[in-house]
Parts: structure tokens; sequence; C-alpha cells
């Protein structure tokens, strides 16, 4: 596979992406605390025939920084995505996005499904579930309370400190199997958490964002009015979720066929959050099972 580094300059943001292959798009989108690299495997098993693409999203790794809070709110997410298709003359592209990206990718199927031919999604709530789950599940609560401790000033000090060692080991603790985190993956991470700025950068998604536990200052999604209409997906959606997520319970799988009618569940019983790395060839096999279909 011979991957290629590319940028691209849009008027509020540059963006870092790699790709290989030629064909229909392909476009891969990581969440937090990875970068473009996560999807190593699935762009050495998709590039044989398609054009595979994956991006640093804003604030990461090599992609531009802005510095505003409200710079990472999920217009200018959604924004992203669209002018990279745009700019790849891949419309409609197949999105498939993990965590993070999972949560720009929703929004884009619902807000300009024209743009996507399939949507891919792992270990990503949907919107609504998951203001839902927040709101009004205490196992959820408890599960997500990480989130605020995230958005609190000197938390990015904090996760770089030690040669990032509250990072590793929050990768370590929270897999299946951790046999996936290498020393040698583990530098390419560090190399890419300590890009100047990116820390604090990557954790503005998480201050950005009205989706995480109530506090006492901040009641999170209960002051949330969303349409389940509004963000409803009509493109054909798989969603692949390991059952062993202890950040994002299964409960948010829980009705997700009334928001996404052409809707393909695949539950990976011992995968984690981590599941693409440690069940990266399965998560393949259902991605292609789902695009050839």
């Amino acid at each position: 596979m011979n991957l290629q580094h590319h940028y691209v300059d849009f008027d509020d943001v540059r963006l870092h992406y790699v790709d290989a292959g030629d064909g229909p798009l392909m476009l891969f989108v990581h969440g937090f605390p990875e970068f473009w690299h996560a999807w190593q495997a699935q762009l050495e098993a998709f590039s044989r025939d398609h054009h595979a693409v994956a991006l640093d999203l804003r604030g990461h790794n090599l992609s531009g920084k802005p510095a505003e809070v409200k710079a990472y709110r999920p217009k200018h997410l959604v924004a992203d995505l669209r002018r990279l298709i745009d700019h790849l003359g891949g419309r409609p592209a197949i999105v498939v996005a993990h965590d993070w990206g999972g949560a720009a990718a929703w929004n884009l199927a619902a807000a300009h499904p024209e743009y996507l031919e399939k949507l891919v999604i792992i270990n990503s709530p949907h919107p609504v579930t998951f203001a839902r789950e927040l709101r009004d599940s205490p196992a959820q609560q408890q599960a997500s309370a990480y989130m605020n401790w995230l958005r609190r000033p000197g938390a990015a000090v904090k996760l770089l400190a030690n040669d990032c060692a509250r990072l590793a080991a929050m990768l370590s603790q929270s897999t299946t199997d951790p046999h996936w985190l290498t020393p040698e993956l583990l530098a390419r991470y560090r190399e890419a958490w300590t890009q100047p700025g990116a820390m604090d950068a990557s954790l503005n998604f998480y201050r950005a964002s009205p989706l995480h536990p109530p506090t006492p200052e901040e009641p999170g999604p209960a002051a949330l009015q969303l349409d389940p209409a509004a963000f409803a997906v009509r493109v054909p959606t798989l969603v692949i979720w390991g059952e062993r997520d202890t950040a994002l319970l299964p409960g948010l799988l829980d009705g997700l066929e009334a928001l996404v009618p052409k809707l393909t569940v695949r539950r990976i019983p011992d995968g984690s959050h981590w599941v693409i790395h440690e069940r990266s060839e399965e998560v393949s096999k259902l991605i292609r099972e789902f695009i050839d279909n």
C-alpha cells in the first residue's frame, strides 16, 4: 500500500489526510484520542478497489487547530467532511467513522444525505439516543463521567504528563485485548498527541458539545430538545458495536431503528470501544459485506 500525505486549505482550517488506491471514495473518520493512523488496517483492506482516505480531524495531529472552543461545534465538523468529500470529487462517498468521527458522520448523514452512498458507524452513538441515555440512564451518566473531566481547564496538561501516561493507560485499561497496543503504535500516538496544541484542541470536541453528563453547573442534555425527525438518517447504515465498551453502553442502540430506517447492526460481544484494533479483520469483513451487498 502506497500511502500519500496531503493537505487542503479551507477558509477556516487546514486538514491533513492520507490516501491510497483508486475507485469510489471511502472516507475514514477517527475519534479521540486517535488520528488517521487508527485506520491503517482498513486503508490496506479497501484501497485495493476504492480511493481510501483517512483524515486527521481538526484539532488533531497534523490538521489545523483553531483556538476557539466554538470552532469544534458539530456544524464545523460536518462542514469539514463535506468540503473534503467535494475536494476529493467523491460524492456520494462511503463514510466509515468511529467515536467522535461517528458524531460528525451521524450529523453529516442526517443533514446532507446526498454526500453519502452508505454509512458505517463503529461504537459511536446517534445524537438522539445519546442525549436520551445521558439524560435518563444513571449507568450511562456514570460511564460518561470522564467527559466532564476532559472538559476542564488543565486536562490536556495532565494527559500529556509523564510521556502521556494517562492516555496510554486509558487505552490499555479499556481494551479487551491489548495486543494492538504495541510500543511502535504507542510511539506513533505519542507523536500525534504531542503535536503543538493538539491535545488541548482535541479536547475542545468535548467542550463544544452539549452532550455530556449533567452537572450542577450545566444541565447538558436535559436542556436539549432534539427533534428526532431532524436527525433521521435515511442512507443505508451499518452499525458495528463492540459490546464491552465501558464508555458507550449497548443501551445506546435501543430505538435506533426508528431513527435509521435502513439499519443493519452487527454486535461484537468481546469487542470494546477499540474494536477496530482488537478485531480489525472482522470489522473489515463486516464493512466489506455491507458495501458489496
